[in-house]
């Protein structure tokens, strides 16, 4: 959209679409909308990403993976996730050098917590772009509603209750560039879209749709933008090409890319198309009314559909996990265009949808938040933790610093800034000092057998117990 369109008057358009009048509270506070926005959501991100890893409710690993990552390069060494397998360098798995853009930080506060409250802000950063580009083009109101919808997006808020995860970097360089897009500043939108190559090594394929939607946009508009943006294309393709085939497998020992069999495509693509199906509804549905389908920008959310629902991993289907959080900014930009673009649309039962999109959004995204994480700000519980946490951190803090440790999913996030953590069952030729369970439910029953599979040419004993966790120790001969 070129200057000229942003300046046209909108006096033929009915009064049921105009942006609203300037003396309204929300029109005095424009300016700082998108900023309050952000301050309110990273509260809340921070809140229930914090105390769930306070209440030991973490849900994967991951977390630890990426603090021994950020650990390492804080120390100025080789990003080495020791969970992964014993001496697995991390770029070997996923090439997301940016994480190395936490090592300041977490070297003054060496803590999960540290990962967590950083993750949080930069989802939260990501509202300034959304909030303003839609607070621009369609007034300060239905802006402040396009910002609700998008800070309680489901997307977003399963990614925060999913531990810590390198696309959070993701997220808001895809919403400033696609904010550029939205106001024709096609060279800010391709040089907020570059670092995409350094957060995960698919996202080079979503520069290059990013770099397309410029191309498009540009074309009437601004035709010597054009090229840049086939050369900037041509760069994510190519960067994702040497990121599979060669700098991802230069770092793994096996040689390979260790996600080739997930991603290599579906023997049967129909396999799954229910929950495909449903997945696609929740990004365009309560996300967008189906508006969003009008505008170009959705082009960006291809590569990263096309990857999940060509996979023959199932996991990637659904709505679950942080898969969906680089989708939210992209599906709701596209709305605050397709709404821009209907304003002006001859049809009038159009233009009267589009006007009542953003107040609908947003109503059903705070209506979906009572089944999503965020509801759990408003819940006593979130922030009580256990006689049974404590018993276990008590348990975990016996452990001394710099041991050696292998451990399931629950002791993990208590360990890795101090210790040297394994998966259990992954740790290969190294007979770890400790032992530390997550016991809870009913498992490992017997924990002085299960050490046996384990390491039959090593003896542990019992080191305690405590909150549902048991800590074994190497016997030393």
């Amino acid at each position: 959209m070129s200057g000229a369109e942003l300046a046209t008057p909108v006096k033929d358009v009915p009064e049921l679409v105009r942006p609203q009048a300037d003396s309204s509270v929300a029109a005095r506070l424009a300016p700082r909308i998108p900023y309050l926005l952000a301050a309110a959501f990273f509260v809340g991100y921070a809140i229930i990403s914090v105390c769930r890893w306070r209440r030991m409710a973490s849900m994967s690993w991951d977390l630890g993976i990426f603090e021994q990552a950020i650990r390492a390069y804080a120390h100025f060494q080789a990003p080495i996730a020791d969970l992964k397998g014993p001496g697995a360098h991390i770029l070997g798995d996923h090439f997301s050098p940016i994480t190395a853009t936490l090592a300041p930080l977490y070297r003054l506060f060496p803590s999960p917590v540290t990962l967590l409250l950083a993750q949080a802000a930069l989802f939260a950063v990501s509202l300034i772009p959304v909030t303003r580009a839609a607070s621009r083009l369609l007034g300060p109101n239905r802006g402040l509603a396009i910002g609700v919808a998008y800070g309680l997006s489901w997307g977003l808020q399963r990614a925060v209750e999913f531990d810590f995860h390198e696309i959070a970097f993701a997220v808001p360089l895809i919403a400033f560039s696609l904010e550029a897009i939205l106001f024709s500043r096609w060279r800010a939108a391709l040089l907020w879209a570059l670092p995409l190559v350094l957060v995960k090594e698919d996202l080079g394929v979503t520069l290059a749709a990013i770099a397309a939607v410029v191309g498009i946009r540009a074309w009437k508009q601004a035709p010597r933008a054009v090229p840049w943006a086939i050369g900037v294309a041509a760069f994510g393709l190519v960067a994702a090409l040497i990121t599979f085939t060669w700098l991802i497998p230069a770092f793994n020992t096996t040689g390979d890319y260790g996600y080739w069999d997930k991603v290599s495509g579906n023997p049967n693509p129909f396999a799954g198309f229910d929950v495909k199906l449903r997945t696609l509804g929740w990004l365009l549905i309560p996300t967008t009314g189906l508006l969003a389908l009008r505008s170009p920008l959705l082009i960006a959310a291809l590569p990263t559909l096309g990857w999940r629902f060509l996979s023959q991993d199932d996991h990637y289907w659904g709505k679950d996990w942080h898969y969906s959080a680089v989708l939210m900014p992209i599906v709701i930009l596209a709305l605050v265009d397709a709404i821009d673009r209907s304003r002006r649309s001859s049809r009038p039962f159009l233009r009267k949808y589009a006007a009542q999109l953003p107040a609908a959004v947003a109503a059903a995204a705070l209506a979906l938040t009572t089944a999503l994480p965020l509801s759990g700000v408003l819940e006593s519980g979130t922030y009580k933790v256990s006689e049974q946490v404590k018993a276990a951190e008590q348990l975990l803090d016996r452990i001394p610093d710099g041991a050696s440790v292998e451990a399931n999913i629950g002791p993990i996030s208590r360990l890795t800034s101090r210790c040297q953590v394994f998966w259990i069952g992954g740790t290969k030729d190294v007979t770890p000092r400790f032992i530390a369970l997550d016991a809870n439910g009913g498992r490992h029953p017997d924990p002085l057998g299960y050490a046996k599979q384990l390491h039959p040419n090593a003896s542990y004993r019992m080191a305690g117990s405590g909150g549902g966790y048991v800590l074994m120790e190497l016997q030393q001969p």
